[in-house]
């Protein structure tokens, strides 16, 4: 008996909350749902409506005394001029303005870059430049040394610009000369500052090297010089036999030649 009637409690107590979980479904809720989030702010769709003649009480009691003003104004967030319709365009109006930044930012980086790479010491060794041309010129500079500068020259010429100083004073030249140049080539600076730098200091080198060799050539000429006073001197010269005739010739040949 005690088991047949908890049976029957536990059936009424199943059955109850059965009923307790029916569905509601409540069209004015769920218009209000429809319509804060994504369709229209539809007139026809605001619950209670006026009714025939308009003479629904419950209208009139929410929408003329509790709510006048609701219907009247669109208040969803995705409206036209929704709070967040005003969010998405503010954060759309950000991005870009960010990415005009960004391309500012990106343009003057680049700027910067190639202004830093024709200005940078590191770049210099790559300038078509100095590589083809200055390069190749300032070769006798940057490598000078004494078999270089001596070179060519016959042994009593080398001997007699070492012992009279002529030598120092060219690789000294050389020397300051090679200081400005590897200076110009390593300091940072813009490009054609440094290509008119190399410029100068060529045309001093060639100056330079002009001046050793009206140098050298005036040592082989003294030399020269020397070697046929020391022949006169010992009487080592051979003079060919004269006679008066011999000049007569040679004003001949003169006159003939100016004709």
């Amino acid at each position: 008996m005690k088991k047949t009637i908890f049976l029957f409690i536990t059936g009424l107590f199943c059955t109850a909350n059965g009923f307790a979980q029916s569905i509601v479904s409540d069209k004015s809720i769920r218009y209000q749902q429809e319509r804060m989030v994504f369709k229209q702010w539809d007139q026809k769709k605001f619950t209670p409506t006026s009714g025939f003649l308009g003479l629904n009480p419950w209208y009139w009691l929410t929408w003329g005394f509790f709510y006048p003003n609701y219907h009247k104004t669109d208040l969803r967030p995705l409206s036209p001029n929704g709070p967040q319709t005003q969010r998405l365009g503010m954060v759309a109006a950000m991005n870009s303005t960010d990415n005009k930044y960004k391309l500012q930012a990106d343009t003057i980086r680049k700027t910067a870059l190639s202004e830093i790479a024709g200005q940078s010491r590191l770049a210099a060794g790559a300038d078509p430049l100095w590589m083809f041309y200055y390069g190749n010129e300032f070769k006798p500079v940057l490598n000078n040394s004494m078999a270089g500068i001596l070179s060519g020259l016959p042994p009593r010429v080398s001997t007699r610009l070492v012992s009279e100083g002529l030598y120092s004073w060219y690789k000294n030249e050389l020397d300051r000369l090679k200081e400005r140049i590897e200076g110009a080539h390593t300091a940072d600076m813009e490009r054609g500052s440094r290509i008119m730098a190399y410029y100068r200091l060529l045309n001093e080198y060639r100056r330079l090297a002009g001046v050793w060799a009206i140098r050298t050539s005036s040592a082989q000429t003294t030399i020269d010089m020397e070697a046929r006073q020391q022949r006169l001197q010992g009487n080592r010269v051979t003079v060919s036999d004269w006679t008066p005739q011999t000049d007569i010739e040679i004003a001949r040949k003169v006159l003939q030649h100016l004709q």
